[in-house]
């Protein structure tokens, strides 16, 4: 199906459930990619992860980042297809990707501006799903990921890791493009990946769905893992997570725990998109899909109520004070 039926305008997600609660919206027409997205997002799906998490910003730096991505026994793939370690790599392809002379035109264009940041000299990406997902079909997809979308335009290597419980791809790309031209990535250029690595694992024959946080009526901050991990490993200590969940607790046993400002906006988001899922479901129904059209009502019942990072750090100390086999990690 063409992008243009894909999309409503450049930088929209395809499944914009508020739009949907839109006065005058209730006839809008359930094109068959709409259906199948829905479907896939009531059905809980698993939505893959397209993070950007950083990039080097001289030469120096991106050779460290190839050689940790290639480390033990996980190969660097270059966009030729070309198989190299991470120590060979770093060497190789900071030369070949010219990183050197963007470095060099990098600190021309920022000469003289005090407070100005050296520009990356590449993207690092990464691409992951979770646990139980074939590693094969995931280095399938995200090639294919790649290959569409920097092919001819940006140098890139990739690596598949398999030392967490969830396979994922490291992605480095070059900035500067081949022909002049930039990468530059926004939160449209977010989105619009996500979709497209999900369609690529669906054709591995691996059930990927790409639904914003929002529409899925998630609110709970990703960073919270973070709050765990330091409680309850002896090898990691986050400060800041660790000072926010005992700022909590003070407030829960003073009985003083109070709404941030943030909920009320929290709230104010929630209420056009749990209108349209009800007038999705409305149309779903309309169009003889009425098993699917009471999947869609149920999922918003079940959606978790709008909390502010506070409430959620509130209630996973609650939930570990009521569970004992749960044991936060002596001090």
């Amino acid at each position: 199906m063409p992008k243009r039926l894909l999309r409503a305008r450049e930088g929209t997600p395809l499944l914009d459930i508020a739009s949907y609660a839109r006065a005058g919206r209730s006839d809008r027409i359930l094109l068959p990619a709409h259906v199948a997205q829905i479907a896939r997002t009531v059905r809980r799906v698993p939505e893959v992860m397209v993070k950007v998490s950083g990039g080097g910003t001289s030469p120096k730096a991106v050779a460290a980042h190839l050689k940790y991505i290639g480390r033990k026994d996980f190969q660097i793939e270059t966009d030729d297809g070309e198989k190299l370690d991470g120590k060979e790599a770093g060497k190789r392809l900071v030369g070949e990707w010219d990183l050197e002379m963007d470095a060099l035109e990098s600190q021309s264009k920022h000469s003289g501006k005090p407070g100005r940041k050296p520009s990356k000299l590449v993207h690092n990406i990464v691409l992951s799903m979770p646990a139980g997902t074939s590693p094969d079909g995931l280095l399938a997809a995200s090639r294919t990921f790649a290959r569409e979308q920097f092919a001819f335009k940006h140098r890139y290597a990739l690596a598949l890791h398999t030392d967490e419980a969830h396979p994922h791809v490291h992605l480095v790309v070059r900035a500067a493009g081949d022909q002049g031209q930039r990468l530059n990535i926004y939160k449209a250029t977010l989105r619009e990946w996500r979709s497209e690595f999900a369609r690529h694992l669906r054709a591995q024959g691996i059930a990927a769905n790409a639904t914003e946080r929002v529409v899925r009526g998630v609110t709970r901050p990703r960073k919270l893992d973070g709050i765990h991990r330091p409680m309850t490993d002896s090898n990691r200590v986050s400060t800041h997570m660790q000072q926010r969940a005992e700022s909590v607790a003070t407030e829960l046993l003073a009985g003083t725990l109070k709404a941030e400002p943030g909920k009320t906006k929290l709230i104010e988001t929630r209420r056009p998109i749990e209108l349209g899922w009800r007038v999705i479901a409305l149309l779903l129904s309309r169009n003889g899909r009425v098993d699917l059209a009471a999947e869609a009502t149920d999922f918003v019942k079940r959606m978790e109520p709008p909390r502010s990072e506070r409430e959620w750090v509130a209630q996973d100390l609650l939930k570990r004070a009521r569970d004992p086999r749960i044991q936060a990690r002596p001090r």
